[in-house]
């Protein structure tokens, strides 16, 4: 533990609140303090009134904010005395508790305050901070974890046994802490939880902080059970693993009902944890503390058999159902965290920044777990407890905010000639409809491109079958599989007529815009056969190949070569339920070829100006490289689900096509 705190950045706060949300950022950088969206923190404040009156407020964190980027909006504020009341009621509902808390906030455009807001309230010190730190669950989640915090911190910490978080957990800590507490106090530990620190400043609170998980630092240290190298591993690589990773994406999207996204973790630290001995044991107690279940489910899969991982959860579900309050609605039965000795660790989410979250949360448990094994035995919660957090409403709420998916939400695509033009149009309108996207092009600017955990740029060069299958397998590594393919890399030489035109060019031409996309679609073959709701590739052609012109027979023949291997694709591919089609456009301009001296230029030697020449068509409109992306985002898409085989100009009409 580290305290970051600098007095200098504290002075510049002008409030309370400001220094509030100041301390809160600095636990939110600590990755074994705070993970996505974990802990809670509070300040109390005394404000005045529209009545002019003084009234004591909590600020509390809102659901939905993350204490790493919190701002003062992210706080809700709550009357204080209200909160103190609820905490002496005989019991509260959790639906009633929400209401009582929402309806008694001051601003009616903040947030839902967290659910431990009683539990900040019921503590007497103007600020709380609350944390699932790595350290002290290590401790706690061992057999003989209650006595080894009283040895550790004794009077320090009034220590809670586990409760569900809520009214429950809110009351209990109000007992606990009023017969418990001391002049020694500075803290609170919630077995199997996590920890509370308090103070009459920022600093204290989060000095306290620091120190209390310093201090289970140093004793897992003094015990053995802090640092465990891994030994060096051979790290499986290649086809073979990339197959396996598209045929695990296929099987888990199928017990899940909709695609998701599988990310591969193959290092030493993951394989070996997946390669102990005792992985059927330690791995298969539960999550390090039940919150975490709604991201990583109880347990992970060992190994690749997602249909026995499925029935059992399905027979967890059964037991444990009929004892819960009310009746429950199974969520889908697949795994979210795999733990493979070839594949290492995989970790599934509905998106790509889903899937981060779980193996974010997963490297943090495989700490906790080592120390605590080291410690005299991990142990986690019962079943029944994290059932019950997995079915709590509460709970389920934070996954439901999202509102509907996006179109192609755990979708993969994969678009050649990205970096400009239409291809980066394309990669625009597939990331807009919720898609992951790898964007290749022979230009380096495509590795940053986009940001974002659902965008891979890579540099390659199409003709170098090696490079692409590199490629690929990053690709699958990163994401799991592919579902879209959108040919669009090429090249449009010079113009020349045959009689001088040398075979060296016509070769190049051929081998850039035919030979390397009959490799590209050869080699996706595997990948979007698995896609879960069927492979689609969409051609990029051209209007020259219905209507070529003089000056092109390269590139019209290379194009025309790619729209017929298209059609034979369609035929051949039906059967494995991947649907191909074409574009042609014509006359896009907002490309790096055609620049502004490009363009004055052409429209002079037709007489025309810059925009005529561009709305030189049937229906006089321009057609631009989103128009082209939109359309190929489409044909991936429901509306075309019964169309392969097909062409589809987009030129705003042209005569000869027509």
């Amino acid at each position: 533990m580290h305290s970051y705190w600098e007095d200098a950045a504290a002075a510049a706060c002008k409030d309370e609140l400001e220094r509030r949300v100041y301390s809160s950022r600095l636990l939110g950088r600590d990755k074994t303090l705070v993970l996505h969206g974990g802990g809670n923190t509070s300040v109390k404040i005394s404000e005045k009134n529209i009545f002019g009156e003084e009234e004591q407020l909590l600020y509390v964190k809102g659901s939905g904010w993350d204490l790493e980027t919190i701002e003062t909006g992210g706080f809700a504020p709550v009357q204080l005395q209200y909160l103190q009341r609820l905490a002496k009621l005989p019991s509260l509902s959790d639906p009633e508790m929400v209401n009582q808390l929402v309806t008694h906030q001051t601003r009616a455009s903040a947030p839902v305050p967290s659910v431990e807001a009683i539990l900040h309230a019921i503590l007497p010190y103007p600020y709380v901070d609350h944390t699932h730190a790595d350290a002290i669950v290590s401790i706690t989640n061992t057999v003989d974890g209650e006595a080894t915090i009283r040895e550790i911190f004794g009077d320090t910490l009034v220590v809670i046994p586990y409760v569900m978080p809520g009214f429950d957990l809110a009351r209990l800590c109000a007992e606990r802490f009023a017969a418990e507490s001391g002049s020694n106090t500075i803290g609170m530990v919630l077995l199997n939880h996590g920890i509370f620190s308090f103070g009459q400043s920022a600093k204290e609170s989060y000095e306290r902080m620091i120190s209390l998980v310093g201090r289970a630092e140093a004793y897992l240290k003094q015990h053995g059970a802090w640092e465990f190298p891994p030994e060096e591993q051979l790290v499986p690589t290649g086809n073979d693993i990339s197959r396996a990773m598209a045929a695990l994406r296929a099987n888990v999207s199928k017990v899940c009902g909709f695609p998701v996204i599988v990310s591969r973790h193959a290092n030493d630290r993951t394989l070996s944890f997946a390669r102990r001995p005792d992985i059927a044991v330690i791995a298969q107690q539960g999550p390090a503390t039940p919150d975490h279940v709604i991201r990583t489910k109880r347990l992970p899969m060992l190994g690749r058999d997602v249909d026995t991982y499925a029935e059992q959860y399905r027979a967890y579900f059964d037991a444990l159902e009929p004892q819960a309050g009310e009746r429950k609605s199974m969520l889908d039965p697949a795994p979210r965290v795999v733990l493979d000795a070839e594949l290492g660790l995989c970790a599934i989410g509905k998106t790509a920044k889903d899937a981060d979250i779980v193996a974010d949360i997963y490297d943090h448990t495989m700490d906790i777990i080592l120390r605590a094994t080291a410690l005299g035995g991990y142990q986690a919660l019962p079943a029944k407890d994290i059932f019950d957090v997995e079915y709590w409403d509460l709970e389920q709420a934070k996954l439901r905010k999202g509102g509907k998916a996006p179109q192609f939400a755990g979708e993969v695509a994969l678009v050649t000639g990205a970096a400009s033009g239409i291809g980066k149009a394309c990669v625009e309108s597939l990331l807009a409809r919720g898609a992951a996207v790898i964007a290749l092009d022979l230009d380096a600017s495509v590795v940053s491109m986009k940001q974002g955990l659902n965008f891979l740029g890579i540099q390659c060069d199409l003709t170098s079958e090696e490079q692409f299958t590199n490629a690929l397998d990053q690709s699958v590594e990163r994401f799991g599989g592919l579902d879209m393919l959108v040919l669009n890399a090429g090249i449009f030489p010079g113009g020349c007529r045959i009689e001088a035109l040398n075979t060296g060019e016509w070769q190049k031409v051929m081998h850039i815009n035919l030979d390397a996309n009959l490799m590209l679609m050869r080699e996706c073959h595997p990948f979007l056969k698995l896609a879960p709701r069927g492979g689609r590739v969409v051609v990029i052609g051209s209007k020259n190949v219905p209507a070529p012109g003089p000056g092109a027979a390269a590139y019209s023949a290379s194009k025309a070569g790619l729209n017929q291997l298209a059609r034979v694709a369609a035929l051949e591919w039906g059967a494995d339920n991947i649907r191909i089609n074409s574009l042609h456009p014509n006359a896009v301009f907002d490309t790096g070829l055609w620049t502004e001296d490009v363009l004055a230029a052409r429209a002079k030697h037709y007489g025309l100006s810059v925009q005529e020449y561009k709305t030189n068509n049937v229906l006089k409109t321009e057609v631009t490289s989103h128009d082209v992306a939109e359309l190929m985002a489409e044909m991936c898409g429901p509306l075309f689900a019964k169309t392969t085989g097909a062409w589809l100009p987009v030129d705003g009409g042209n005569d000869r096509v027509i």
